[in-house]
């Protein structure tokens, strides 16, 4: 037998970049929120030693480098276990797409190995094993809306968000998260050009953009408390009223024009508020309803723009959805 878990994708609800740490990442500050879309990941265990991975997508390693086989042997190491471990991903998200696809695999690897195998690590040990392959693993042990600080590895739940529709555009272009990273500090030699502020300015105000959002939902477009107003179309008119943005977007955009254009598409679409999702490729759109949401992926797949429409995924759904209702045998 084999145990499925959805590998639910995220995106970032703005992004500051602070200054280059002594450890050499940098500090970042960003609202992660969990998104319907995923891949599945099957997890095999066996007599034996060893570990395989099997994907469809020729892109995604083989080897020690993935983060699932990385993730495997530190599960396996704390557990003091001896086994061969399986690992098929059956890909649908986009790789290099900034949606934390290698990220939430290996967290699925993690939480379907403890079902395999039948032992469930602590949860400290689950956030160090995570923190220690990557900075975006984290926040897939809490699911929801997610606060991140630090490198992005220190993650602390906040309230839920209502649920937006979405849709999530990739253009057929990897964006390598390092070399996004290089650019960015080549354009902050200093005070930076686009604001005048440093990086550490900036980051300090990330907080106060968070606040101003999240407690200006009570009010209609008027600034007149409403309580009949819905929250979340509330939520996305201050979302662009509050000016939250990524940072990347300033040095993606210039390198990759196909990454600019599709945030001008979803613009024309009708989405009230566009955005990248961490380094890029993908860019998503937030819309007031469902069918807007999927009129905009229709007119953008018959651009040649690859598109899905989608929705948040608040916390309860899940971790509610995250194991499907069936295990498949291999």
């Amino acid at each position: 037998m084999s145990t499925a878990v959805r590998s639910f994708a995220k995106i970032n609800i703005g992004l500051k970049i602070g200054p280059r740490r002594e450890d050499g990442f940098h500090e970042l500050r960003t609202l992660y929120q969990t998104i319907a879309l995923h891949d599945l990941i099957k997890i095999g265990v066996a007599r034996g030693t060893g570990i395989e991975i099997h994907c469809n997508d020729s892109r995604v390693p083989r080897d020690e480098s993935n983060t699932c086989w990385r993730v495997a042997e530190k599960v396996l190491q704390t557990l003091r276990i001896r086994s061969k471990v399986r690992i098929t991903i059956e890909k649908n998200l986009p790789v290099q797409g900034g949606l934390g696809a290698a990220s939430s695999n290996a967290v699925a690897t993690m939480l379907g190995m403890e079902r395999s195998l039948k032992r469930q690590l602590p949860p400290e040990e689950r956030l160090r094993i995570a923190s220690e392959v990557g900075s975006d693993l984290p926040l897939f042990l809490i699911g929801g809306t997610v606060l991140g600080i630090g490198r992005g590895e220190q993650v602390y739940p906040v309230d839920d968000l209502p649920s937006f529709h979405c849709v999530i555009a990739a253009p057929d272009v990897g964006v390598s998260t390092p070399a996004a990273f290089a650019a960015w500090d080549k354009l902050q030699a200093g005070p930076s050009k686009l604001t005048g502020k440093r990086p550490s300015d900036k980051i300090n105000t990330f907080s106060q953009s968070v606040y101003a959002w999240l407690n200006g939902s009570s009010f209609s477009p008027t600034g007149v408390p409403s309580k009949g107003w819905d929250r979340a179309e509330a939520l996305l008119l201050d979302l662009v009223r509050t000016g939250m943005e990524n940072d990347f977007e300033s040095v993606v955009f210039p390198l990759y024009p196909a990454v600019r254009q599709v945030k001008r598409w979803l613009e024309r679409e009708g989405a009230k508020y566009v955005s990248l999702s961490g380094s890029g490729s993908s860019v998503y759109g937030l819309f007031a309803s469902r069918q807007d949401a999927a009129q905009a992926a229709k007119a953008l797949n018959q651009a040649d723009i690859r598109a899905q429409a989608t929705s948040t995924l608040p916390r309860t759904k899940y971790w509610k959805d995250i194991f499907p209702a069936r295990t498949a045998r291999r």
